[in-house]
């Protein structure tokens, strides 16, 4: 079985244009870069908080609450750096669970792909896959089944939001013309030039960092900030203890006593020629630490099969939004597996499924498509990864490729291959293609995997493919997870930054800053304050605001009436 495809050859983006996108800029310039590069900027409608409604984690009635917001467009960047913040996307709604409000709180979980080693159940199943393809052996293995993340709940929860079309027309989104916003900028010539005097000296007094333009610093910050928080022991009957060496197979220790033995009985029988026992010596040395080293996820994967294999799995990756010429082709046969999934897995009715739905769900996105130099191959965005076993779909993983991580959105098989593990064998597939981005996009180095839910027993199973980190909900800095366990034991709701002095860095600061589109002009939050009739909307732009931090609220545009 070859590598994963990548199917696609997306024009690649300019970077100039790449640049713009990703650093915060003055008023002004930011009013022309949205003139001049609309769809290439983020767009968003804050919805605000939506709390008392069905939570499907702990079937609570009333106990969800949340903060979400509609995304027109969104650049890779500001998704990567909101779900830094504990931000989601459903389709084209991103929400933010208010975690020590909500029922079950969510806490953003990523695992470290490049220090990845599959575990034993993990082995148990890519072992049964392989076994599947080469002889067409169907047995199930009791008790390696682990539950699939379902973020269905969130998106039927958050349904009050979720729409087939935004009520605001395209035309509302689009920035004016240089000309005709030069013609009504002049109205406001007096106030304007002071707001640029304003917003050049707060420039200069503190510039926020480019998260883009400047990835090296913008990713040791982030590894550094993991980095501040030590390994503690393990007490008893909470994990292994670092400390000591790992523990050793007993087969592996009796090998190596038979072969110790047999040296020196080869010593014995051959004293007096060291040249003739040292080569001996050497290839028993060569041949145990071959044996003895762990087998990666590749080592499962991309495996010869025999020419008489039962099985051909492929794999492909196709975009998904924009649609690509593969993912349209494919639309309809994806969308019965989804029905199918939906009505085995989750016991919806035969006319629930629909393609509105489906299509709304998992195949809309307000990610842009974008092809740097520097990222991979297929670019950044949403993608579908089929998984085509002789010939037909069976499985589809979506998932976002962003600047520093893979990011699973879902999952849905055909129920008839449910022996297979499915969701257990597409996050192993999804960590390591991980790996192979990362060869050419060496910031590419995570793999998010949605939320970890302790207070749900049946959705901890993400904290099992180590090492991986929690995002404390607080600071917004990555705490691993053995360290985190021990304190969710006792409170749903934790701050897993030790450091009680520390604070989100990236909070909001000047509020004035932010970046509004209103009446298809960029102008700061400042501005557009004087400009605004009715009663004050500060409130809830300084909740938005709080929420995606001061790099993202100026960079992205919320859109006001």
């Amino acid at each position: 079985m070859g590598p994963m495809h990548m199917v696609e050859q997306l024009r690649p983006f300019p970077p100039v244009e790449w640049r713009c996108r990703a650093q915060p800029v003055a008023g002004c310039e930011l009013s022309k870069l949205g003139r001049l590069c609309t769809m290439h900027c983020t767009v968003v409608e804050y919805s605000g908080c939506k709390e008392g409604y069905p939570c499907g984690y702990c079937a609570s009635a009333q106990g969800k609450v949340s903060i979400g917001m509609w995304a027109h467009s969104m650049t890779v960047q500001d998704y990567q750096d909101l779900i830094d913040r504990g931000w989601r996307r459903s389709g084209k709604y991103v929400y933010k669970p208010i975690m020590n409000q909500t029922c079950c709180p969510q806490y953003t979980i990523r695992c470290q792909p490049l220090h990845f080693q599959p575990s034993k159940s993990h082995k148990k199943v890519l072992k049964k896959m392989l076994k599947f393809l080469a002889k067409g052996d169907s047995s199930k293995v009791a008790g390696d089944e682990e539950p699939m993340d379902s973020h269905r709940e969130d998106a039927v929860a958050c349904s009050f939001v979720l729409k087939n079309e935004s009520d605001i027309s395209q035309s509302e989104l689009k920035p004016l013309s240089v000309e005709e916003t030069e013609r009504v900028e002049t109205e406001d010539n007096n106030e304007e030039e002071e707001m640029k005097k304003e917003v050049t000296v707060k420039k200069v007094e503190s510039e926020p960092p480019q998260t883009c333009v400047d990835k090296d610093s913008a990713g040791s910050s982030e590894r550094s900030n993991s980095a501040k928080l030590v390994h503690t022991t393990p007490k008893p009957g909470k994990g292994a203890d670092l400390s000591k060496p790992p523990c050793r197979k007993a087969k592996d220790i009796r090998k190596e006593r038979k072969l110790h033995k047999l040296l020196q009985n080869q010593t014995h029988s051959l004293e007096g020629s060291p040249s003739q026992v040292e080569p001996q010596v050497l290839l028993s040395q060569n041949s145990k630490s071959k044996a003895n080293q762990p087998k990666s996820i590749e080592d499962f994967i991309f495996v010869s099969l025999p020419d008489d294999a039962t099985h051909q799995l492929e794999v492909r990756v196709v975009r998904s939004s924009p649609p690509s010429c593969q993912f349209k082709a494919t639309f309809q046969e994806s969308y019965q597996v989804y029905k199918r999934y939906q009505m085995a897995i989750h016991k919806d009715p035969p006319d629930k499924p629909t393609i509105s739905q489906f299509t709304r769900f998992l195949c809309d996105s307000p990610l842009e498509a974008e092809n740097p130099p520097s990222g991979p191959d297929c670019g950044y965005g949403s993608f579908h990864q089929q998984y085509w076993l002789d010939g037909k779909i069976i499985a589809v993983g979506v998932i976002d490729i962003l600047p520093y991580c893979v990011s699973s959105v879902y999952l849905y098989y055909d129920p008839d291959y449910t022996f297979l593990s499915l969701g257990v064998y597409s996050a192993l597939r999804e960590i390591a293609f991980t790996r192979q981005l990362h060869e050419k996009a060496s910031e590419l180095c995570y793999y998010y995997m949605g939320f970890y839910i302790h207070s749900c027993p049946k959705m901890r199973y993400k904290g099992q493919y180590r090492p991986s980190d929690l995002l404390c909900p607080e600071t917004y800095v990555w705490v691993p997870i053995e360290q985190c366990l021990p304190t969710l034991e006792h409170s749903k709701y934790c701050r897993f930054n030790q450091d009680l002095k520390a604070v989100d860095e990236g909070c909001i600061k000047e509020l004035g800053r932010v970046r509004v589109l209103h009446k298809r002009i960029v102008m700061p939050y400042s501005m557009y304050k004087k400009r605004r009739k009715g009663p004050s909307d500060e409130a809830s732009v300084q909740q938005y605001a709080s929420l995606v931090g001061q790099t993202c609220s100026e960079r992205m545009l919320l859109f006001r009436s």
